[in-house]
């Protein structure tokens, strides 16, 4: 596995459950409330904006949270900790992991090689933490532990699904033919094998499985209409799924016209 990609699955994976956690607490408030200071907060919107303006023409992470640091997430566990320990268990365990993840992701982020046994460790804690996050996940819905989960996924455009909210994305977004459209999967499953993906656009065949988990999709005049629906599968290597061939999805939903 990729090391920088396994470092971000699971910073990301925290990010999303630290929001999911204290938007179910707080309402929508929950940054004001989430135990960082106002400054650390400033500082989270002064690199949104930062990045706005950089990507003038491209998609932009909305979510806030996104713009912290490492240890604000784990300033913010540590503060919220009995929101959290059902999911994540004991604290002093959870701590050593974060702090040997923090001091091995500067290096991965400076591009200075690890030593093989940091890779390992690094990778160790970050499956962990992530199986931890889908297990749980998948007891809150179902007393199943054995399917995965999509948690995350979103087009170049700036739309985003994440876990717990709604599989069907309505964009609201008018694109021609054409127009490309770059999607991009992060998925959890709880016995840690790694997994499959597929794209399929308005009910028409499902690609064939592939390991990568991005897609590139060009419109064509076969695609136009009010209602365009592209959706994303994941399916595990095992011989039993959620549903029929794949075990989870999400769609999103474009009106597609003709070229000018």
């Amino acid at each position: 596995m990729d090391l920088t990609q396994a470092l971000k699955d699971a910073e990301n994976s925290l990010r999303d459950f630290i929001a999911n956690i204290l938007r179910n607490k707080f309402g929508d408030k929950w940054i004001e409330n989430c135990g960082v200071s106002e400054d650390r907060i400033e500082r989270w919107k002064e690199r949104k904006d930062i990045e706005e303006k950089r990507q003038e023409t491209g998609a932009v992470e909305e979510r806030l949270l996104y713009y912290a640091d490492f240890y604000d997430l784990k300033n913010i566990l540590k503060k919220h900790w009995i929101e959290f320990t059902a999911a994540l268990g004991d604290w002093k365990t959870m701590e050593v992991w974060l702090s040997e993840l923090e001091k091995l992701r500067d290096p991965d982020a400076h591009r200075r090689e690890l030593l093989p046994h940091q890779k390992h460790l690094a990778l160790g804690i970050s499956g962990e933490i992530r199986t931890r996050l889908v297990k749980f996940r998948s007891k809150q819905e179902t007393s199943e532990d054995y399917f995965p989960r999509i948690d995350s996924a979103r087009d170049n455009l700036g739309n985003i699904y994440t876990y717990g909210n709604s599989n069907s994305i309505l964009t609201g977004m008018t694109l021609r033919v054409g127009d490309i459209l770059d999607f991009i999967i992060t998925a959890s499953d709880p016995l840690g094998e790694n997994l499959q993906y597929s794209i399929s656009i308005d009910l028409g065949d499902r690609s064939a499985w592939q390991d990568n988990n991005t897609f590139s999709v060009t419109f064509t005049e076969a695609n136009i209409g009010k209602l365009v629906l592209i959706r994303l599968f994941i399916q595990s290597h095992r011989n039993y799924h959620a549903s029929s061939i794949w075990d989870d999805y999400v769609e999103f939903f474009y009106t597609v016209l003709p070229s000018k």
